[in-house]
């Protein structure tokens, strides 16, 4: 069912404590459609019971009493989909019974009265109505009141014979019908309210934790550069970040000695002990360059392996990073660490070039100063640097191919030409409109090599 702006549905977890009123009200007049239903449907099929069983001089009558009962029913029900769940929504519960029980309660007085047995169509109501009613304990005893005070009234109004141990049978009946129903309502309705509160509960867990996470994703989007700006190189990069809290991460920094610097990594998995490694590894990084930016980058990352691989054991985490740090300078580029392949775009050649990252993850090991080499590359003006994460590579598409980078490669081709942010957008569009779902943070950086003067 649609409803305006505002409403509340009957999904627990658009509550609060404090609404468990509005909360039954809406779930009695959703149950009351299909209370309503049953009974404009059941009115008339039992008339084929009657058909077979009452004497025939009453069938025009009956026929009449369950057309207008059916009639009624169905203008309830109309009416009861018209309207919005309010506080007196239960009252429609009391009006079927009244409908159908003032029916059965008629009939018994044509049949000869208390000594009828018809009345036991009554204890269908009963249970029917009060069962299917998940209201107060004290709904149900007047509702069942209401139902035996009608077979009562209709039939002493009447004034017809009757034998005395047949209406104590008959009331003995429907009085314990009665109870067991109000008692059996009573059990419901407390499980209904437990339930809501559990799921008040649980509401406030799930807030909490959204917030949470929210918190540490504008953390780690926040924490990524604003400028991306480097002399005598044009750059554009951008982070997807995927529903979950991830550990991609990038950073450009140009320290005061005009040293250039670009690091990009990825933290294994997925959640908030990931982003926090992730910024373990920015700050550390930072932190290094500054204080030793003429450091060649794999004692950069030699370094920040250590106070990684300490803060993993203190997490008490498997986690590890890959990362990947480049000094640039006028025309090389000296890169270190494990991290995807670098893909060159060589303007003077219109060809892509692949680098090989060599080494090993942070936080394996204690000391990764024998893994870690430095690998000096030329770059000359218009050649293109393309970085990314497997976020790229690895975007799956229905068929459970993976993007790739052979198609990565392509692409960087075919639109080496554009300007590094046009060429950034094309790219991260192709990857989305290949990709079924982002299940993992995309990170992607285009560092073109300009005249050293712009």
């Amino acid at each position: 069912m649609k409803r305006k702006n505002g409403d509340i549905g009957t999904e627990p977890f658009n509550y609060d404590v404090n609404d468990f009123d509005r909360y039954l009200s809406n779930i009695i007049h959703d149950w009351l459609k299909t209370l309503t239903t049953l009974a404009f449907i059941l009115v008339p099929v039992f008339f084929i019971l009657d058909y077979f069983t009452m004497p025939t001089e009453h069938l025009h009558l009956f026929g009449v009493y369950r057309l207008i009962c059916t009639l009624i029913l169905i203008v309830q029900y109309v009416i009861i989909r018209q309207t919005r769940p309010g506080r007196f929504s239960y009252l429609h519960g009391y009006f079927v019974s009244l409908i159908i029980g003032g029916m059965i309660a008629l009939m018994t007085v044509n049949l000869g009265g208390f000594n009828s047995s018809y009345y036991a169509g009554l204890n269908l109501v009963i249970i029917g109505v009060n069962l299917w009613m998940p209201w107060q304990t004290l709904n149900s005893a007047i509702n069942s009141i209401i139902i035996i005070g009608m077979y009562i009234i209709f039939n002493i109004i009447a004034g017809q014979d009757y034998v005395p141990s047949i209406l104590i049978n008959n009331l003995f009946f429907l009085c314990s019908t009665a109870i067991i129903a109000v008692f059996i309502n009573h059990v419901r309705h407390r499980l209904v309210k437990q339930e809501f509160y559990l799921f008040v509960e649980l509401k406030k867990a799930r807030d909490a934790l959204w917030s949470e996470m929210e918190l540490a994703k504008r953390i780690q989007t926040a924490l990524l550069p604003h400028r991306e700006r480097m002399k005598g190189f044009d750059i554009a990069a951008t982070m997807v970040p995927a529903k979950e809290v991830g550990g991609d991460y990038y950073d450009i920094m140009q320290t005061p000695n005009r040293y250039k610097w670009v690091t990009i990594g990825d933290v294994s998995g997925h959640g908030v002990d990931s982003g926090l490694i992730m910024m373990m590894a920015q700050t550390s990084i930072m932190s290094m360059v500054n204080n030793c930016s003429d450091c060649d980058p794999s004692r950069v990352l030699n370094s920040v392996n250590r106070v990684i691989r300490e803060n993993i054991s203190r997490l008490g985490s498997d986690h590890y990073m890959t990362m990947m740090a480049i000094r640039f300078n006028e025309s090389q580029m000296t890169i270190a660490g494990k991290h995807q392949d670098v893909l060159i775009y060589r303007y003077a050649l219109n060809k892509t070039e692949v680098i090989p990252t060599q080494g090993t993850w942070l936080g394996i090991s204690d000391d990764m100063g024998k893994y870690l080499n430095d690998v000096t590359i030329e770059i000359n003006n218009g050649d293109i640097a393309l970085l990314f994460t497997d976020g790229i590579t690895e975007a799956t598409n229905e068929n459970g191919e993976m993007y790739g980078q052979v198609r990565l490669e392509q692409a960087l081709n075919q639109y080496a030409d554009l300007p590094v942010v046009k060429l950034l957008d094309k790219i991260i569009e192709e990857v989305k409109a290949f990709q079924k779902e982002q299940l993992d943070d995309m990170t992607l950086m285009v560092i073109k090599k300009v005249s050293s003067n712009k």
